[in-house]
């Protein structure tokens, strides 16, 4: 499809013979809210078209990742310049093991939209190309105390993975010992941190320890509602306290990495994809930035002392 052929309102809504099926159940008003203001710029029939696919893609991301992600496809090629398509694109070519995919989408995402809320999944991708040491560098590039505190632990696994990758497990441990590392709490992102911490341990061939962190995984997810539930579980404040004492950082070592240039990695886009994408990017506003909730906390752990 070309703009000498079609208008821009053409390129907007023409149905395209590969878009994958949408069920007539899934509604634009699905959509987050959120993320429906970021599509105000579209026409009214293309704003809806994406938001359906956006709701498809979030719906299979599980169940059926390549499908998932042939749905956030259809929705770069509609709204290439949204920031919130560009991040479901990333976030379903990361579940189809698609790293260089992913980590171009995040890049694109994040100079779209301004936001590090995807830094994790920056680092992890990093891992996944096979660069750790690039992955590192990525990781501490930002300040984390500017984070929302979920996104700090999601980080923090994400480097403690890092450092496995090139053998380093006493740096793995330390990577995870932050401040939200607390025993006693259980937050939305506490049983992930937990089981994190104690894998980190038993390769450490600390197998007691590792043991009680598993256990104290286990009291997390069961004050969370289970594990399904944790990640959905409305957030909800026992009472009002802010966030868990820091605990003592642990001092982590700083590699020395050459510092490589920031570029994108080798894989591109399938042409389809990239030609659309590009001619949308000539053709749409730039989108509203909008901001991200942070976790609070979901609730007290049974007191075992």
């Amino acid at each position: 499809m070309s703009r000498e052929r079609y208008g821009a309102s053409d390129l907007a809504v023409r149905p395209r013979h590969d878009d994958p099926e949408l069920p007539e159940r899934i509604q634009p008003r699905d959509l987050d809210k959120g993320a429906r203001a970021e599509l105000k710029t579209l026409s009214k029939e293309n704003a809806d078209s994406v938001a359906r696919h956006l709701v498809a893609a979030s719906e299979y991301l599980d169940e059926d990742p390549e499908l998932a992600h042939q749905h956030a496809v259809s929705a770069a090629r509609r709204a290439g310049r949204v920031g919130v398509v560009r991040e479901t694109l990333a976030i379903t070519a990361y579940a189809t093991g698609d790293f260089a995919l992913a980590l171009r989408e995040l890049r694109t995402y994040r100079r779209i939209s301004g936001s590090n809320d995807q830094l994790p999944l920056m680092v992890d991708s990093e891992r996944g190309v096979g660069r750790p040491d690039r992955a590192l560098e990525v990781g501490r590039a930002v300040d984390r105390a500017e984070l929302p505190a979920a996104v700090q632990v999601s980080l923090a696994i994400a480097m403690s993975g890092a450092r496995l990758d090139l053998g380093q497990p006493e740096l793995a441990l330390a990577e995870l010992e932050i401040p939200q590392l607390d025993p006693d709490r259980a937050f939305s992102y506490s049983p992930a941190l937990f089981s994190a911490y104690a894998e980190v341990l038993d390769e450490l061939g600390r197998t007691a320890e590792a043991a009680e962190w598993r256990a104290r995984t286990a009291r997390a997810e069961a004050a969370l509602g289970g594990p399904a539930e944790a990640e959905i579980v409305e957030i909800f404040e026992i009472e009002e306290e802010g966030e868990p004492e820091a605990l003592p950082e642990a001092e982590v070592e700083e590699a020395e990495i050459e510092v490589e240039q920031d570029h994108d990695p080798g894989a591109v886009l399938e042409e389809d994809v990239a030609a659309v994408i590009a001619e949308g990017d000539s053709l749409e506003a730039e989108p509203n930035e909008t901001e991200s909730d942070e976790d609070g906390r979901d609730g007290l752990l049974p007191n075992t002392h």
